[in-house]
C-alpha cells in the first residue's frame, strides 16, 4: 500500500500504542511524533485521524514522564478540537480530562 496510505498510518499508530503498552513509552513517543508529522503532511491538521494521533502523542509524552510536554501538546490539540469538532464533542471532553490529569 505504501508509506502514505491511510491503512499504513493506522498500523503505525497501533504499533506506537502497543510499544507504549508494553512498557516503552519513550519509544511510543518517538513513533507517535513521526506519525503526527506524516498525518499533518498527508491529511492536514483538521483530519480526525490527525487529531487522534496528536492525542495519542500527548498520552505517551505524559506516560514517558514528560507531563509538561503532554500539557503543551494537549493544549494545542484542544484548541483544534474545539475548532473542528466543537466544544461538546466526546474527544474534546477526553482531551480536557487528560489535560487535568497531566
Amino acid at each position: 500500500l505504501g508509506p502514505d496510505h491511510p491503512d499504513t498510518l493506522f498500523t503505525r499508530g497501533m504499533l506506537a500504542r502497543w510499544r507504549g503498552e508494553s512498557g516503552d513509552a519513550i519509544g511510543a513517543v518517538a513513533v507517535s511524533a513521526e506519525l503526527v508529522d506524516d498525518c499533518l503532511r498527508l491529511l492536514g491538521p483538521s483530519h480526525p485521524y490527525t487529531l487522534t494521533a496528536r492525542a495519542h502523542l500527548a498520552r505517551w509524552q505524559g506516560e514517558s514522564g514528560d507531563a509538561l510536554r503532554a500539557v503543551a501538546t494537549g493544549t494545542e490539540l484542544l484548541d483544534d478540537q474545539v475548532r473542528v469538532l466543537g466544544a461538546d464533542h466526546p474527544d474534546t471532553f477526553i482531551t480536557r480530562n487528560n489535560l487535568a490529569h497531566w
